[in-house]
């Protein structure tokens, strides 16, 4: 008689049964009030526990963390505040019960209900994948062309890449070996892990898949402004810190910014004294406009991607020599917000 096939396989005795993947949230945020309970509500039931890392909120947001079940960490606000610091705090908050993995996620963001399954997957398939990120979206890109250009700032190259951005799936045993972040970074604190990450053999990939929903709430050209200083100064400290290794971390953009947004304008000026006829060579901007542009076949948004991002040396440019010159004096530069 043949034997009924069992209803569960059978497994031997020294097999180890394998531990599911275990997957924690780390959340930062401050006063991000309804923003703070979507995203919260995007991690129920995705994640095994969420931590949340408020920043000095005056609004109900520590309160409806702890409601929505999550581990609230305040963070010490006498000390100067970074986003690093922040996510450190979460980070380290974990190191009680190690999780697998850990999501990393602003808390004016929500989670891509596919996401997680998504990226744990492409883990599987490069085993030297130490964080995988995916798209990150504006929620209102129509509302101001601020959100569209930040829209399209997150739409980074598919494939094996340098650096995420703040949202991204990372191996919790690999951070924590580097240190997590670098909590003196005011910004461009994510490209320095990753820098730090792949020196010891690991590979950061994007993934064609959604990731997050992400509220800029951009809508004034001042806003814009000081986020673009803002990355000017993380592109002259990170080459100040990284730039004479191998990777050049950061050198060519603090370069062009500094190029574009400081020496081309002191050249006109200086040679327009010599000469008023050398006046002329201001229309080397509107010329790099049109380059641009034509990147885009000459859309609409290819114009205006143009026009803004040569407005935008003349920001990254302040922003990298406001670094400079605090250096050189001794001065630390506080937090430059936009919001």
């Amino acid at each position: 008689m043949v034997p009924t096939p069992p209803t569960t396989p059978v497994r031997p005795a020294d097999q180890p049964v394998k531990r599911p993947e275990t997957v924690d949230a780390v959340v930062i945020g401050r006063n991000e009030g309804a923003r703070l309970l979507a995203c919260l509500a995007s991690l129920r039931g995705r994640v095994r526990r969420v931590v949340y890392v408020d920043s000095g909120s005056r609004d109900r947001s520590v309160i409806s963390a702890r409601e929505a079940g999550a581990i609230v960490v305040p963070l010490d606000m006498t000390k100067p505040f970074t986003a690093a610091r922040a996510r450190n705090a979460g980070i380290f908050a974990l190191a009680d019960d190690p999780p697998d993995f850990v999501q990393l996620i602003d808390g004016d963001c929500t989670l891509d209900p596919d996401w997680l399954p998504t990226a744990l997957d492409a883990f599987a398939r490069t085993p030297r994948a130490v964080v995988v990120c995916g798209r990150r979206r504006e929620r209102h890109p129509e509302a101001s062309i601020y959100n569209t250009l930040t829209d399209h700032e997150w739409n980074t190259p598919v494939g094996k890449t340098r650096a995420c951005g703040g949202d991204a799936l990372i191996r919790y045993a690999p951070l924590l070996n580097v240190g997590g972040f670098r909590d003196d970074l005011i910004a461009g604190e994510e490209p320095e892990l990753c820098l730090r990450l792949q020196r010891t053999g690991a590979e950061i990939w994007r993934i064609d898949a959604e990731m997050t929903l992400h509220d800029a709430a951009l809508t004034q050209f001042g806003q814009w402004w000081r986020r673009m200083v803002r990355s000017g100064h993380a592109f002259a400290e990170g080459a100040a810190l990284h730039g004479g290794a191998a990777e050049h971390h950061w050198v060519a953009e603090t370069n062009r910014a500094i190029i574009w947004g400081a020496a081309i304008p002191v050249l006109i000026v200086v040679a327009t004294l010599v000469h008023p006829i050398a006046a002329v060579t201001v229309l080397i901007y509107p010329l790099q406009v049109a380059r641009l542009a034509r990147r885009a076949r000459f859309s609409r948004l290819g114009w205006l991607l143009g026009l803004f991002t040569v407005i935008g040396r003349f920001a990254e440019a302040r922003g990298a020599l406001g670094y400079y010159i605090d250096r050189f004096s001794g001065r630390k530069r506080g937090l430059i917000e936009y919001k």
